[in-house]
Protein backbone atom coordinates (compact mmCIF):
# COMPACT_ATOMS: atom_id res chain seq x y z
CA UNK A 1 0.00 0.00 0.00
CA UNK A 2 1.50 3.32 -1.05
CA UNK A 3 1.58 6.13 1.46
CA UNK A 4 2.59 9.79 1.55
CA UNK A 5 6.00 11.04 2.58
CA UNK A 6 7.28 14.22 4.21
CA UNK A 7 10.68 15.61 3.26
CA UNK A 8 12.65 16.68 6.33
CA UNK A 9 14.86 19.77 6.45
CA UNK A 10 17.96 17.74 5.50
CA UNK A 11 16.30 16.10 2.49
CA UNK A 12 15.52 12.77 4.14
CA UNK A 13 12.05 11.45 3.29
CA UNK A 14 9.95 10.02 6.15
CA UNK A 15 6.71 8.07 5.68
CA UNK A 16 3.97 10.38 6.92
CA UNK A 17 2.03 7.53 8.56
CA UNK A 18 4.07 5.63 11.12
CA UNK A 19 3.32 2.84 13.55
CA UNK A 20 3.92 3.50 17.26
CA UNK A 21 4.82 0.80 19.78
CA UNK A 22 4.41 2.73 23.03
CA UNK A 23 3.13 0.31 25.71
CA UNK A 24 3.36 -2.69 23.39
CA UNK A 25 4.76 -5.47 25.64
CA UNK A 26 8.26 -6.65 24.68
CA UNK A 27 7.09 -10.23 24.25
CA UNK A 28 4.51 -9.29 21.62
CA UNK A 29 6.33 -6.44 19.87
CA UNK A 30 7.83 -8.54 17.10
CA UNK A 31 4.52 -10.08 16.05
CA UNK A 32 2.67 -6.75 16.25
CA UNK A 33 5.30 -4.94 14.18
CA UNK A 34 5.39 -7.78 11.65
CA UNK A 35 1.63 -7.34 11.27
CA UNK A 36 2.10 -3.60 10.73
CA UNK A 37 4.78 -4.14 8.11
CA UNK A 38 2.53 -6.64 6.33
CA UNK A 39 -0.24 -4.00 6.34
CA UNK A 40 2.05 -1.55 4.54
CA UNK A 41 3.65 0.56 7.27
CA UNK A 42 7.22 1.50 6.51
CA UNK A 43 7.85 3.74 9.52
CA UNK A 44 8.14 2.25 13.03
CA UNK A 45 8.49 4.48 16.10
CA UNK A 46 10.04 3.06 19.27
CA UNK A 47 12.17 4.35 22.17
CA UNK A 48 14.67 3.05 24.68
CA UNK A 49 12.11 3.77 27.41
CA UNK A 50 9.55 1.44 25.79
CA UNK A 51 11.81 -1.59 26.40
CA UNK A 52 10.79 -3.11 23.08
CA UNK A 53 13.51 -2.05 20.64
CA UNK A 54 14.66 -5.67 20.29
CA UNK A 55 11.24 -6.75 19.07
CA UNK A 56 11.15 -3.94 16.52
CA UNK A 57 14.51 -4.93 15.08
CA UNK A 58 13.57 -8.61 15.01
CA UNK A 59 10.40 -7.78 13.08
CA UNK A 60 12.32 -5.76 10.50
CA UNK A 61 14.74 -8.64 9.94
CA UNK A 62 11.96 -11.23 9.81
CA UNK A 63 10.00 -9.18 7.29
CA UNK A 64 12.55 -9.71 4.56
CA UNK A 65 12.22 -6.05 3.58
CA UNK A 66 15.40 -4.25 2.57
CA UNK A 67 16.66 -2.14 5.46
CA UNK A 68 16.44 1.05 3.43
CA UNK A 69 12.70 0.52 2.93
CA UNK A 70 11.84 0.70 6.65
CA UNK A 71 12.21 3.97 8.55
CA UNK A 72 13.13 3.37 12.22
CA UNK A 73 12.86 6.01 14.95
CA UNK A 74 14.13 5.54 18.49
CA UNK A 75 14.72 7.92 21.37
CA UNK A 76 17.13 8.88 24.15
CA UNK A 77 15.60 8.48 27.59
CA UNK A 78 15.95 11.01 30.40
CA UNK A 79 18.26 8.94 32.57
CA UNK A 80 20.84 8.74 29.78
CA UNK A 81 20.97 12.43 28.89
CA UNK A 82 24.33 14.16 28.77
CA UNK A 83 27.04 14.17 26.09
CA UNK A 84 28.90 10.95 26.85
CA UNK A 85 25.80 9.16 28.11
CA UNK A 86 23.87 9.97 24.95
CA UNK A 87 26.64 8.66 22.71
CA UNK A 88 26.63 5.36 24.60
CA UNK A 89 22.83 5.23 24.70
CA UNK A 90 22.63 5.42 20.91
CA UNK A 91 25.06 2.53 20.56
CA UNK A 92 23.04 0.56 23.10
CA UNK A 93 19.82 1.24 21.18
CA UNK A 94 21.41 0.02 17.95
CA UNK A 95 22.59 -3.13 19.73
CA UNK A 96 19.08 -3.84 21.02
CA UNK A 97 17.59 -3.14 17.61
CA UNK A 98 20.23 -5.28 15.93
CA UNK A 99 20.65 -2.58 13.28
CA UNK A 100 23.62 -0.61 11.97
CA UNK A 101 21.82 2.72 12.10
CA UNK A 102 18.54 4.41 13.02
CA UNK A 103 16.80 6.66 10.54
CA UNK A 104 15.78 9.18 13.20
CA UNK A 105 17.07 9.61 16.76
CA UNK A 106 15.19 11.89 19.15
CA UNK A 107 15.75 13.33 22.61
CA UNK A 108 12.62 11.93 24.22
CA UNK A 109 11.94 14.77 26.70
CA UNK A 110 13.68 18.06 27.47
CA UNK A 111 13.74 17.23 31.21
CA UNK A 112 14.64 20.83 32.05
CA UNK A 113 15.18 20.03 35.74
CA UNK A 114 18.35 18.11 34.77
CA UNK A 115 19.40 20.77 32.21
CA UNK A 116 21.29 18.28 30.05
CA UNK A 117 19.32 18.50 26.83
CA UNK A 118 21.76 20.88 25.11
CA UNK A 119 24.70 18.57 25.90
CA UNK A 120 22.58 15.66 24.66
CA UNK A 121 21.84 17.57 21.47
CA UNK A 122 25.56 18.08 20.86
CA UNK A 123 26.00 14.30 21.12
CA UNK A 124 23.23 13.74 18.58
CA UNK A 125 24.90 16.28 16.30
CA UNK A 126 28.14 14.29 16.50
CA UNK A 127 26.33 11.04 15.66
CA UNK A 128 24.67 12.79 12.73
CA UNK A 129 27.88 14.36 11.40
CA UNK A 130 29.56 10.96 11.62
CA UNK A 131 26.88 9.58 9.30
CA UNK A 132 25.61 7.08 11.85
CA UNK A 133 22.00 8.31 11.82
CA UNK A 134 20.06 9.79 8.92
CA UNK A 135 18.28 12.54 10.90
CA UNK A 136 18.09 13.85 14.47
CA UNK A 137 15.34 15.61 16.33
CA UNK A 138 13.54 16.13 19.60
CA UNK A 139 10.30 15.16 21.28
CA UNK A 140 8.09 17.12 23.67
CA UNK A 141 10.23 20.25 23.27
CA UNK A 142 8.45 23.53 23.89
CA UNK A 143 9.51 26.90 22.40
CA UNK A 144 11.79 27.72 25.33
CA UNK A 145 13.65 24.40 24.86
CA UNK A 146 13.86 24.80 21.09
CA UNK A 147 15.20 28.34 21.54
CA UNK A 148 18.23 26.96 23.37
CA UNK A 149 18.84 24.11 20.92
CA UNK A 150 18.73 26.52 17.99
CA UNK A 151 20.93 29.09 19.73
CA UNK A 152 23.52 26.69 21.17
CA UNK A 153 23.53 23.91 18.58
CA UNK A 154 24.60 23.78 14.94
CA UNK A 155 21.93 21.47 13.47
CA UNK A 156 18.25 22.40 13.29
CA UNK A 157 16.16 19.48 14.60
CA UNK A 158 14.48 17.63 11.74
CA UNK A 159 11.44 16.70 13.82
CA UNK A 160 9.65 17.64 17.03
CA UNK A 161 7.41 14.79 18.11
CA UNK A 162 4.65 16.17 20.34
CA UNK A 163 1.23 15.28 21.67
CA UNK A 164 -1.17 16.68 19.10
CA UNK A 165 -4.78 15.80 18.30
CA UNK A 166 -8.02 17.72 17.60
CA UNK A 167 -8.70 18.60 21.23
CA UNK A 168 -5.04 19.43 22.01
CA UNK A 169 -3.37 21.11 19.05
CA UNK A 170 -0.47 23.08 20.59
CA UNK A 171 -0.91 25.67 17.84
CA UNK A 172 1.77 28.08 19.05
CA UNK A 173 4.32 25.27 19.27
CA UNK A 174 3.33 23.80 15.90
CA UNK A 175 3.63 27.23 14.28
CA UNK A 176 7.06 27.73 15.85
CA UNK A 177 8.22 24.41 14.41
CA UNK A 178 6.86 25.18 10.96
CA UNK A 179 8.57 28.58 10.93
CA UNK A 180 11.83 26.89 11.92
CA UNK A 181 11.61 24.12 9.27
CA UNK A 182 11.08 21.50 11.98
CA UNK A 183 8.56 18.84 10.97
CA UNK A 184 5.67 18.31 13.40
CA UNK A 185 5.10 14.68 14.33
CA UNK A 186 1.93 13.89 16.29
CA UNK A 187 1.89 11.22 18.97
CA UNK A 188 -1.41 10.24 20.55
CA UNK A 189 -2.91 11.56 17.29
CA UNK A 190 -6.37 10.25 18.28
CA UNK A 191 -6.22 11.72 21.79
CA UNK A 192 -5.81 8.17 23.13
CA UNK A 193 -9.22 7.47 21.64
CA UNK A 194 -10.94 10.30 23.50
CA UNK A 195 -11.43 12.43 20.37
CA UNK A 196 -13.18 9.69 18.42
CA UNK A 197 -16.54 10.00 20.17
CA UNK A 198 -16.93 13.67 19.32
CA UNK A 199 -20.17 14.26 17.35
CA UNK A 200 -18.32 16.28 14.70
CA UNK A 201 -15.90 13.43 14.06
CA UNK A 202 -18.66 10.81 14.14
CA UNK A 203 -20.78 12.75 11.62
CA UNK A 204 -17.85 13.08 9.22
CA UNK A 205 -17.09 9.38 9.55
CA UNK A 206 -20.67 8.54 8.62
CA UNK A 207 -20.61 10.99 5.71
CA UNK A 208 -17.42 9.55 4.20
CA UNK A 209 -18.11 5.91 5.08
CA UNK A 210 -14.92 5.58 7.13
CA UNK A 211 -14.04 5.16 10.80
CA UNK A 212 -13.71 8.11 13.21
CA UNK A 213 -10.00 7.30 13.52
CA UNK A 214 -9.58 7.58 9.76
CA UNK A 215 -11.26 10.99 9.82
CA UNK A 216 -8.90 12.30 12.50
CA UNK A 217 -5.82 10.81 10.84
CA UNK A 218 -6.87 12.33 7.51
CA UNK A 219 -7.15 15.72 9.28
CA UNK A 220 -3.56 15.29 10.48
CA UNK A 221 -2.26 14.39 7.03
CA UNK A 222 -3.95 17.34 5.38
CA UNK A 223 -2.40 19.64 8.01
CA UNK A 224 1.04 18.25 7.13
CA UNK A 225 1.63 16.35 10.37
CA UNK A 226 3.54 13.09 10.53
CA UNK A 227 1.38 10.69 12.57
CA UNK A 228 2.18 7.56 14.58
CA UNK A 229 -1.08 5.84 15.54
CA UNK A 230 -0.75 2.76 17.71
CA UNK A 231 -2.97 -0.31 17.85
CA UNK A 232 -2.60 -4.04 18.38
CA UNK A 233 -5.91 -4.79 16.65
CA UNK A 234 -5.29 -6.23 13.15
CA UNK A 235 -8.34 -4.42 11.75
CA UNK A 236 -7.31 -1.05 13.20
CA UNK A 237 -3.71 -1.52 12.13
CA UNK A 238 -4.94 -1.90 8.55
CA UNK A 239 -7.56 0.86 8.64
CA UNK A 240 -5.24 3.44 10.23
CA UNK A 241 -2.99 3.38 7.18
CA UNK A 242 -5.84 3.19 4.64
CA UNK A 243 -6.39 6.93 4.26
CA UNK A 244 -6.04 7.56 0.54
CA UNK A 245 -9.64 7.00 -0.50
CA UNK A 246 -11.14 10.28 0.73
CA UNK A 247 -10.34 13.92 1.44
CA UNK A 248 -11.79 16.42 3.88
CA UNK A 249 -13.08 19.70 2.48
CA UNK A 250 -11.76 22.99 3.89
CA UNK A 251 -15.04 23.35 5.82
CA UNK A 252 -14.72 19.85 7.26
CA UNK A 253 -11.10 20.50 8.21
CA UNK A 254 -12.14 23.71 9.96
CA UNK A 255 -14.87 21.90 11.91
CA UNK A 256 -12.28 19.50 13.35
CA UNK A 257 -9.76 22.27 14.02
CA UNK A 258 -12.49 24.06 16.01
CA UNK A 259 -12.51 21.19 18.55
CA UNK A 260 -9.45 22.55 20.40
CA UNK A 261 -10.13 22.22 24.14
CA UNK A 262 -6.73 22.02 25.84
CA UNK A 263 -7.18 18.30 26.55
CA UNK A 264 -3.63 17.14 27.20
CA UNK A 265 -3.57 13.38 27.85
CA UNK A 266 0.15 12.98 28.56
CA UNK A 267 2.85 14.49 30.74
CA UNK A 268 3.85 18.16 30.90
CA UNK A 269 7.27 18.70 29.25
CA UNK A 270 8.04 21.49 31.71
CA UNK A 271 7.93 19.12 34.68
CA UNK A 272 8.32 15.52 33.44
CA UNK A 273 11.63 14.24 34.82
CA UNK A 274 11.38 10.49 35.39
CA UNK A 275 14.56 8.65 34.41
CA UNK A 276 12.50 6.31 32.15
CA UNK A 277 14.85 3.50 33.10
CA UNK A 278 13.22 0.43 34.57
Amino acid sequence: MSQPYVTLNNGVRIPQIGFGVFQVPPETTQSVVERALEAGYRHIDTAAAYNNEAGVGAAVRASGLPRDQVFITTKLRNGEQGYGSALKAYDDSLARLGLDYADLYLIHWPNPAADKFVDSWRALERIYHEGRVRAIGVSNFLPEHLDRVLAEGTVVPAVNQIELHPTYQQRELASYCQRSSIAVEAYSPLGRGQDLDNPVVSALADKHGVSPAQVVLRWHLQRGHIVIPKSISPDRIRSNIDLAGFNLTPEEMASITALEAGNRTGNDPRTFSLSQIR
